[in-house]
């Protein structure tokens, strides 16, 4: 240290310009810094979906989804899989290691299923790996004016998906609510048989009807030319005309009907639209790409009258909103601290010393960063505004150093660098100490570590670079700023020091009275209810409305339309959007859900009441008779509550799982602040399986003639107004009756014959949806909690399911919210005595002794006192972030004890262990208390602030770190000399004695 501390004077010219250049650097890289909302992180789990339009929940679980499953049994890493299949869908959800390669799981996965032999009429495997840079930038929509025929609607909706793929650092673009138009032909059973023609006939209606081919070539008028035969299908009318048989054509045996249907539906305000999301590539500038939607929108909007675009959401300008709220809470952290100095010092040259290092430190963590392919977002702006308590912390301590050293000797050079070099091991011991705290984030796995150790490296670089500063540019500019300065000489509280005079002589009551609180603290924390990171917006709300899977469509959608009409008549909502059915777009990202499902998103009006009018909605279930709806707070981000807790009954036996999940959740729902219990094996539907006597004919052949019969069959496609649009063959048979299906006549091997004379029709009631784990069924029972009683719910959960004794080859597990929450703060709690450890072996290192460091280690031991205090005080509950504060207090509190002991290192050199302890405290107390006051200055801001959603710098955090600190520093002052004393009791007694002894010979010679 002494080596930076000369050199720094030997170089002064040298020291400026780099100053200047580390600004240079800091402002350049903050221009440059790709800025998003999350770093990127993946999320452990691979997704497989496919959606097969016709199919029921029974087929899809077998023909899908079983066979998705035997095909992914082998892949490597995988903890569990979770499958889902429901009419007309299926989803397999692969669970990795934490340790995992997930991009080397999503190649594995992707070549498994692709060998999968599936179904006709059923989409490709979709797979989907997730990553926190997925997180859309843009919820687009598109509407067209009125008399946009489909055709230039299909050419549209290309151009803007080309425009929106051609920006610079788009990932992403996905689409829902695109047209799919179709030619439906809808046979006349009775017209048939009087014209004698088979229904078969109709399949072959378009063969050879719509051609283009070339011929060959000949010489005409003595020049060669191209011979083609050409024929195309342009209207539904021509489509009547086609011939079926000789004599009758298709118009006189089916109706035929154009059909603009879509593929989903999607609608904003009630009309129909489409919707683009876009998401950014890696490593891309979350606002640039945002600002280049905005130019594509500008652009559209402008050039086709026949459009109108606009943006729902953009998440860019949430990353925005994060970094100019972060940044204004830095500065006003700065704002703070540099208050705080000047009320100490009260010296206006000595403040702008020490606030110098605020701008130099961050310039070189931004810079840092740069270097480090970090990005800027809420965890490391958070980072940032955590650390600027801490950024002024070592400058203070070296000038307020210097400034007591020049109250009574003159001004030099080296008194400078000497006053520097008094406190250079101590604020090097307490930075490192600091650092040794977020090093082991390292060790964490997954999603956490991800998480946490951009803020780590953050809040590591900011520190680090305090330090530089406080040990080169703080001396030299005080030699500058310093040397004409009339300074008032600051003498020691007394009072202070006689209050630690008598804690020392009976240093047993305050030690007692300290681990009492201890004691007390610990334990009311252990009976505070915890909550979760509650990231719900109150901008927008979520309303969704879903009847059972046998309820017709056409009845979904039309009570759909009439809520929305109600939605959009609220005067406190801004638009609504309706979402229902499932897309490919949709699918290939992992959303599938049930086609009865209708989902809204309300975006309300600048202080709109969201609760009145999820009241309002709440009031309308009535109206909608078998319908359950819904209503919430969210985002178009969410994706599932982050307060619920799930458990699992898993087994063989279906009728014994059903059972012992009816028991859970009767035991679910007498436990308090449970919201809601929700059991996936409610629903059930009515199934007929026709079951097929193999000795009267083949069921392969039956089930192919069935499916014909009963459902649409693609015959080919027409060309209308340059769109290709599809022509589909609708059932022929539309029975209404059980008696109807026994009458079905189907070929056999010995002719046509009654379905009723081979097989029989079984009726039965089945779930509507099939989940199996890890290839075994199982049934999820699912617990709604209140947010802040989390902890506590699941506590109850777990006691009440002790009681449930499943049969053999059953098992319970329980999951969700709860269980998240208590591995992250095992692992935090965990990674807390690895950082403990660390902070120990410097300080003995630093200070060469055991036992200095053991009572400068009990400082942390006062952490929860003022923790706990701060969260009574103010009433918040703590949640994940609440232990991230107490992590980050045992690197910032055992700074002050290191200034603290290190002085009375020096003090006993020529004083006695007491006589050091007092000097100590009256000397160090000043910047002992600056350092803390500026700290807990610079973290208000974030107390009264508003964090962001998904941060992990909250309110919760900073009250945490402010009441740990403030308690925590005034008993280091008083605890710590008495235990540092207790430490060296035989030496300090033997001290006091002979200090008592050579007092009574001074008296008796006098």
């Amino acid at each position: 240290m002494k080596s930076i501390i000369n050199g720094a004077f030997r170089n002064k010219a040298a020291m400026i310009i780099i100053v200047i250049m580390v600004l240079a650097m800091g402002i350049l890289s903050y221009t440059k810094l790709p800025m998003e909302f999350l770093p990127e992180a993946d999320n452990p789990q691979v997704t497989v979906s496919v959606i097969g339009p016709g199919y029921d929940a029974s087929s899809m679980d077998r023909e899908v989804t079983g066979k998705l499953e035997q095909s992914l049994s082998a892949i490597k890493g995988k903890t569990n899989v979770f499958s889902t299949s429901g009419d007309g869908f299926s989803q397999v959800n692969l669970n990795f290691d934490a340790n995992t390669d997930m991009k080397e799981a999503k190649l594995e996965v992707d070549k498994a299923v692709s060998a999968v032999q599936l179904p006709a009429n059923v989409s490709p495997p979709y797979v989907i790996q997730f990553n926190t840079s997925m997180i859309p930038i843009s919820f687009v929509t598109l509407t067209f004016a009125d008399g946009v025929s489909d055709a230039q609607k299909e050419l549209l909706e290309q151009d803007v998906l080309d425009a929106f793929r051609a920006i610079d650092g788009v990932g992403e673009v996905q689409m829902s609510g695109k047209s799919q138009p179709k030619v439906s032909i809808v046979p006349d059973a009775d017209k048939l048989a009087a014209k004698g023609v088979p229904v078969q006939a109709l399949y072959g209606v378009l063969q050879g009807r719509d051609a283009s081919a070339s011929v060959g070539e000949s010489t005409l008028d003595g020049q060669i030319v191209n011979l083609n035969v050409s024929a195309s299908l342009q209207d539904v009318e021509s489509l009547k005309k086609l011939p079926v048989a000789d004599g009758v054509k298709l118009g006189d045996v089916a109706e035929v009907n154009f059909d603009d249907a879509k593929e989903s539906t999607f609608r904003i305000d009630g009309k129909d639209a489409l919707e683009f999301i876009i998401s950014k590539g890696a490593n891309s500038n979350a606002v640039k790409v945002g600002d280049g939607v905005d130019e594509v929108i500008k652009t559209f909007n402008e050039e086709n009258k026949s459009v109108n675009m606009k943006i729902m959401i953009s998440t860019s300008e949430q990353v925005v909103h994060s970094v100019n709220s972060m940044m204004r809470e830095v500065l006003l952290g700065a704002l703070f601290a540099t208050i705080v100095i000047l009320i100490f010092m009260r010296n206006v040259r000595a403040t702008l010393v020490t606030i110098v290092s605020i701008p130099l430190s961050l310039a070189m963590t931004l810079y840092l960063l740069d270097l480090s392919g970090i990005t800027l977002n809420i965890l490391t702006l958070g980072g940032v505004a955590v650390a600027v308590g801490r950024l002024v912390d070592d400058s203070i301590v070296v000038i307020e150093n210097i400034f007591r050293r020049l109250q009574k000797e003159k001004f030099s050079s080296e008194l400078i660098i000497d006053a520097t070099k008094e406190v250079a091991r101590a604020i090097t011991a307490s930075t490192l100490t600091t650092i040794a705290v977020f090093l082991p984030m390292s060790l964490l796995r997954g999603g956490l570590q991800a998480f946490l150790l951009p803020f780590a490296l953050t809040m590591t670089y900011s520190l680090l670079s305090s330090l530089l500063v406080a040990l080169t540019i703080i001396p030299l500019m005080s030699a500058g700023v310093l040397k004409n300065s009339t300074i008032k000489e600051h003498q020691p509280s007394k009072r202070f020091v006689k209050l630690l005079e008598w804690n020392l002589r009976h240093k047993w009551l305050p030690i007692v009275a300290a681990f009492l609180l201890l004691i007390g603290s610990i334990a009311t924390y252990v009976a505070m209810p915890k909550g979760a990171i509650d990231s719900s917006s109150a901008e927008n709300l979520t309303v969704s409305m879903e009847y059972k899977p046998d309820t017709p469509i056409s009845e979904v959608m039309e009570n759909g339309s009439k809520l929305e009409a109600f939605l959009m008549s609220r005067e406190e909502v801004e638009w609504v959007t309706l979402t229902n059915g499932n897309s490919a777009d949709a699918a290939k990202y992992g959303a599938v859900s049930s086609p009865t499902l209708v989902s809204y998103m309300l975006k309300m009006k600048p202080d709109a009441d969201a609760e009145k009018v999820m009241e309002a909605v709440k009031a309308e279930r009535d109206n909608y008779p078998g319908a359950e709806i819904n209503t919430g707070t969210g985002n178009f981000l969410s994706g599932g509550s982050s307060t619920q807790v799930f458990v699992d009954v898993t087994g063989n036996n279906l009728e014994e799982i059903g059972k012992t999940a009816d028991e859970v959740v009767a035991k679910m729902k007498t436990v308090k602040d449970v919201l809601k219990v929700e059991s996936n094996q409610e629903e059930k539907k009515t199934v007929y399986t026709l079951e097929v006597n193999p000795t009267e004919a083949k069921a392969g052949d039956i089930a192919t003639q069935l499916q014909g019969m009963l459902n649409s069959v693609p015959v080919g496609a027409i060309t209308v107004e340059g769109q290709s649009v599809q022509v589909l063959l609708e059932p022929s048979l539309k029975p209404t009756s059980e008696s109807d299906l026994s009458s079905l006549t189907v070929m056999t091997d010995t002719g046509p014959k009654p379905v009723s004379s081979v097989a029989k029709w079984v009726k039965s009631e089945q779930s509507t949806t099939f989940f199996h784990k890890d290839g075994k069924s199982y049934v999820r029972i699912s617990a709604s909690v209140e947010p802040s009683q989390l902890s506590k719910v699941g506590t109850a959960i777990k006691s009440e399911l002790a009681d449930v004794k499943p049969p053999e080859g059953v098992e319970l597990f329980v999951g969700g919210a709860s269980a998240d929450q208590s591995a992250d703060m095992i692992s935090l709690f965990m990674m807390m005595l690895v950082s403990i450890g660390i902070v120990y072996l410097i300080m003995v290192i630093t200070f060469k002794t055991l036992r200095a460091p053991l009572a400068i280690m009990t400082s942390i031991l006062f952490v929860p006192i003022g923790a706990v205090l701060g969260l009574i005080v103010t009433g918040v509950t703590p949640d994940f972030t609440a232990i991230f504060g107490v992590v980050m207090l045992i690197g910032i509190v055992v700074t002050n004890a290191i200034v603290l002991i290190d002085r009375v290192k020096h003090n006993e050199e020529k004083m006695t262990i007491r006589e050091s302890l007092l000097e100590a405290a009256g000397t160090r107390m000043r910047p002992i208390l600056m350092t803390a006051i500026a700290t807990v200055g610079a973290m208000l801001p974030l107390v009264f602030g508003s964090s962001e959603s998904g941060s992990i710098v909250s309110q919760s955090l900073a009250i945490v770190v402010i009441g740990g600190l403030v308690v925590s520093t005034l008993l280091t002052l008083v605890i710590v000399p008495c235990i540092y004393e207790l430490l060296h009791f035989r030496k300090s007694a033997r001290q006091r004695k002979a200090a008592a002894t050579a007092m009574r010979e001074a008296a008796i010679t006098q």
